[in-house]
Protein backbone atom coordinates (compact mmCIF):
# COMPACT_ATOMS: atom_id res chain seq x y z
CA UNK A 1 0.00 0.00 0.00
CA UNK A 2 1.15 3.44 -0.96
CA UNK A 3 2.41 5.64 2.01
CA UNK A 4 0.79 9.32 2.36
CA UNK A 5 -2.07 11.27 1.72
CA UNK A 6 -4.29 10.58 -1.40
CA UNK A 7 -3.70 14.21 -2.45
CA UNK A 8 -0.31 13.44 -2.10
CA UNK A 9 -0.22 10.10 -4.16
CA UNK A 10 -1.68 11.73 -6.83
CA UNK A 11 0.57 14.79 -7.39
CA UNK A 12 3.12 12.57 -7.36
CA UNK A 13 1.65 10.38 -9.94
CA UNK A 14 0.48 13.18 -11.71
CA UNK A 15 4.10 14.68 -11.92
CA UNK A 16 5.75 12.29 -14.55
CA UNK A 17 4.84 13.13 -17.91
CA UNK A 18 4.81 10.55 -20.59
CA UNK A 19 6.78 11.77 -23.36
CA UNK A 20 6.07 8.74 -25.75
CA UNK A 21 4.03 10.66 -28.78
CA UNK A 22 0.22 10.19 -28.94
CA UNK A 23 -2.95 10.98 -30.10
CA UNK A 24 -6.33 11.21 -28.39
CA UNK A 25 -9.42 11.32 -30.35
CA UNK A 26 -12.50 12.07 -27.72
CA UNK A 27 -16.34 11.58 -28.29
CA UNK A 28 -16.03 9.65 -31.37
CA UNK A 29 -18.73 8.13 -32.82
CA UNK A 30 -18.26 4.24 -32.43
CA UNK A 31 -18.79 1.94 -29.59
CA UNK A 32 -15.97 0.92 -27.58
CA UNK A 33 -16.52 -2.54 -28.60
CA UNK A 34 -16.62 -1.91 -32.18
CA UNK A 35 -13.36 0.59 -32.10
CA UNK A 36 -11.72 -2.06 -30.26
CA UNK A 37 -11.99 -4.74 -32.68
CA UNK A 38 -9.14 -2.08 -34.99
CA UNK A 39 -7.40 -1.72 -31.32
CA UNK A 40 -6.54 -5.29 -30.75
CA UNK A 41 -5.72 -5.60 -34.58
CA UNK A 42 -2.91 -2.97 -34.48
CA UNK A 43 -1.67 -3.29 -30.49
CA UNK A 44 2.10 -3.60 -31.09
CA UNK A 45 2.72 -3.75 -34.72
CA UNK A 46 4.87 -1.21 -36.09
CA UNK A 47 3.84 2.38 -37.79
CA UNK A 48 3.62 0.77 -41.49
CA UNK A 49 1.84 -2.45 -40.72
CA UNK A 50 -0.89 -0.67 -38.45
CA UNK A 51 -1.18 2.19 -41.09
CA UNK A 52 -1.58 -1.01 -43.64
CA UNK A 53 -3.82 -2.97 -41.39
CA UNK A 54 -6.21 -0.20 -40.70
CA UNK A 55 -6.54 1.52 -44.70
CA UNK A 56 -7.59 -2.07 -45.87
CA UNK A 57 -10.19 -2.87 -43.36
CA UNK A 58 -13.74 -2.16 -44.03
CA UNK A 59 -14.91 -1.23 -40.79
CA UNK A 60 -15.66 2.39 -39.99
CA UNK A 61 -13.57 2.70 -36.98
CA UNK A 62 -10.47 2.17 -38.87
CA UNK A 63 -10.56 5.88 -40.92
CA UNK A 64 -10.59 7.45 -37.49
CA UNK A 65 -7.96 5.25 -35.55
CA UNK A 66 -5.94 5.61 -39.38
CA UNK A 67 -6.41 9.37 -38.77
CA UNK A 68 -4.71 8.61 -34.91
CA UNK A 69 -2.09 6.86 -36.13
CA UNK A 70 -0.90 9.17 -38.67
CA UNK A 71 -1.43 12.48 -36.28
CA UNK A 72 0.51 10.50 -33.32
CA UNK A 73 3.22 9.67 -36.06
CA UNK A 74 3.78 13.76 -36.78
CA UNK A 75 3.66 14.68 -33.51
CA UNK A 76 6.53 11.91 -32.88
CA UNK A 77 8.37 13.51 -36.25
CA UNK A 78 7.58 17.33 -35.10
CA UNK A 79 7.70 16.86 -31.59
CA UNK A 80 10.03 14.45 -30.20
CA UNK A 81 12.04 14.36 -33.55
CA UNK A 82 11.83 10.97 -34.04
CA UNK A 83 12.30 8.22 -36.81
CA UNK A 84 9.25 7.70 -38.68
CA UNK A 85 11.21 4.10 -39.43
CA UNK A 86 11.39 2.96 -35.71
CA UNK A 87 7.95 3.84 -34.33
CA UNK A 88 5.55 1.08 -33.16
CA UNK A 89 2.07 1.17 -31.42
CA UNK A 90 2.94 0.97 -28.09
CA UNK A 91 -0.31 1.25 -26.61
CA UNK A 92 -3.86 1.86 -28.02
CA UNK A 93 -7.09 1.62 -26.09
CA UNK A 94 -10.71 2.83 -25.93
CA UNK A 95 -12.85 4.39 -22.77
CA UNK A 96 -16.15 4.38 -22.95
CA UNK A 97 -17.84 8.18 -23.50
CA UNK A 98 -21.18 10.05 -23.13
CA UNK A 99 -24.11 7.54 -24.62
CA UNK A 100 -26.76 9.69 -26.41
CA UNK A 101 -30.16 8.64 -25.54
CA UNK A 102 -32.74 9.08 -28.29
CA UNK A 103 -36.55 8.14 -28.67
CA UNK A 104 -38.27 5.12 -31.28
CA UNK A 105 -41.78 6.01 -31.18
CA UNK A 106 -43.20 2.46 -31.27
CA UNK A 107 -46.82 1.20 -31.50
CA UNK A 108 -49.62 1.72 -29.32
CA UNK A 109 -47.91 4.72 -28.15
CA UNK A 110 -44.63 3.07 -26.68
CA UNK A 111 -41.34 4.18 -27.22
CA UNK A 112 -38.20 2.38 -27.15
CA UNK A 113 -34.88 3.79 -26.20
CA UNK A 114 -32.13 4.28 -28.41
CA UNK A 115 -28.47 4.21 -27.37
CA UNK A 116 -26.07 5.80 -29.81
CA UNK A 117 -22.71 5.44 -27.65
CA UNK A 118 -19.38 7.23 -27.97
CA UNK A 119 -15.82 6.41 -26.97
CA UNK A 120 -12.68 8.05 -26.22
CA UNK A 121 -9.89 6.27 -28.54
CA UNK A 122 -6.14 6.69 -27.71
CA UNK A 123 -2.92 5.51 -29.82
CA UNK A 124 0.43 5.74 -28.22
CA UNK A 125 3.88 5.35 -30.33
CA UNK A 126 6.89 4.49 -29.32
CA UNK A 127 10.69 3.48 -30.48
CA UNK A 128 12.26 0.30 -31.22
CA UNK A 129 15.21 0.26 -29.11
Amino acid sequence: MAKGHRSQIKRERNAVKDLRPSAKLSYARVSVQKACFILDAIRGKDLNTALGIVTYNPRYASTLVKKLLESAAANAENNNNMDREGLYVAECFANKGPTMKRIHPRAQGRAYRIEKRTSHITVILDEKK
